[in-house]
């Protein structure tokens, strides 16, 4: 008696569904496992792509020089004590690189002007309206070219504004909404640390960022020259040397060389400043989410282990309570091999039903992330779906096997007679 595959899967659902409950609490650590990493799979997927997003805005091509790691926004206190020591960079070393340096095509210049300058936090306000979550930055005239943003209205300021250091200013998304919820914000005026103002340009809502969050949303820049005169004591300088197209290597290792040279690095020292391409620092959000993939891949092998555990316990018993239909079933003619199909794909069932509930409360709790916390990107890769539920088949298959063997090695005679 040959039994087919579709008739093999239709007792196993029989059996499944029979002892539902049964069946869900054996299958709870399946659920669990698989709706571990599918989640932890599509919050990983969806920062991710909003991190490379947030780069490719800053410009592909393009070599960033700091004098430490990290944000350059972020005060001393947070920096490692090695890094806290280095030289700041400096704005002649632009002109040096642009001189130098045959693969560079542009050089710009960005002056972080920190939260609070001489104890005094540094705010943005109109008659009605306040903000203090603003990132104030002094840039170069040709950063527009550098790093290009797009923008909701108005225009860039002029290398002739930034010449004569003219208090204008273009300010992210989330400062025009704060200020100028009526969207007027354009040729409007604002006080920032004491200095009016005259906004030129409104920066359209950014794409990317860490976490949904995008600083340059609440970006408030003013020319270089102008940052610079009003704040003389500040000396947080960012340069960003453009490659020319297709030799971004060469530009990162001659703007390199150049830094090593103004700074006075002998061979074998190491760089007491950092420089870095988006391609790096996205590397390094990989290594980060890697680790943390392999914590929830830990998580959910415990759970699935649990699970598999559950899974041939389960089959076990019911070998020992079916061993009178399988002694009647090979008495009919099963062969070995049918025994073993049927509760292998019995096993597969129930595990594979586990991975299903799992990508299914998975996707529940991404959609549920989604609405609650719009900024935090989320979304559901195709192979974390198709990997979950492969694997808990896998898992049924793997755990099922003792099971099936049992069953098939029988004796009819001595099943027929089992009560």
């Amino acid at each position: 008696m040959t039994i087919s595959v579709g008739e093999n899967m239709r007792m196993a659902m029989q059996a499944v569904w029979t002892h539902r409950f049964r069946s869900l609490l054996t299958i709870l650590g399946i659920v669990i496992g698989i709706t571990t990493v599918v989640t932890v799979a599509s919050l990983l997927s969806g920062l991710r792509q909003g991190v490379v997003t947030f780069f490719q805005e800053m410009g592909p091509d393009n070599v960033f020089l700091y004098r430490s790691s990290g944000d350059p926004n972020a005060p001393d206190g947070q920096l490692p004590p090695k890094e806290r020591k280095r030289r700041h960079l400096r704005p002649e070393y632009a002109d040096y690189i642009r001189r130098t340096c045959p693969s560079v095509a542009a050089v710009g210049l960005t002056l972080y002007i920190p939260a609070s300058v001489d104890g005094n936090p540094i705010t943005a306000r109109v008659p009605g309206y306040e903000s203090d979550t603003i990132n104030v930055s002094g840039l170069s005239p040709n950063m527009d070219s550098i790093s290009p943003r797009d923008l909701a209205g108005g225009r860039y300021f002029t290398a002739e504004e930034d010449q004569r250091g003219v208090h204008v200013t273009i300010i992210g998304a989330s400062v025009a909404e704060a200020l100028f919820p009526a969207g007027d914000a354009v040729g409007r005026s604002l006080m920032m640390d004491g200095a009016e103002y005259t906004v030129i340009g409104v920066y359209a809502k950014a794409k990317g960022g860490f976490f949904g969050e995008n600083g340059q949303d609440n970006a408030l820049d003013i020319p270089l020259r102008t940052a610079m005169t009003r704040y003389p004591q500040i000396d947080r300088f960012m340069i960003v040397a453009k490659a020319r197209t297709g030799k971004r290597q060469d530009a990162y290792d001659e703007a390199e060389g150049a830094l090593r040279r103004l700074r006075r690095l002998k061979t074998g020292q190491v760089d007491d400043f950092a420089i870095s391409t988006p391609d790096q620092i996205i590397q390094q959000f990989d290594r980060i989410t890697g680790l943390i993939g392999l914590v929830a891949i830990a998580i959910s092998g415990l759970g699935l282990l649990v699970g598999g555990i559950g899974v041939m316990n389960i089959m076990l018993v019911s070998v020992t309570e079916r061993t009178r239909e399988i002694g009647v079933r090979k008495a009919l003619g099963a062969r070995r091999r049918d025994i073993v199909g049927q509760f292998l794909v019995e096993a597969m069932t129930l595990t594979g039903a586990g991975g299903m509930l799992g990508i299914a409360i998975a996707v529940l709790i991404t959609m549920l992330l989604g609405a609650l916390v719009p900024s935090l990107p989320s979304a559901v890769p195709t192979w974390a779906l198709v990997t979950g539920f492969s694997v808990s088949v896998a898992v049924g298959v793997f755990f099922g096997v003792w099971p099936a063997v049992k069953a098939a090695q029988l004796d009819p005679v001595e099943a027929l007679r089992y009560e």
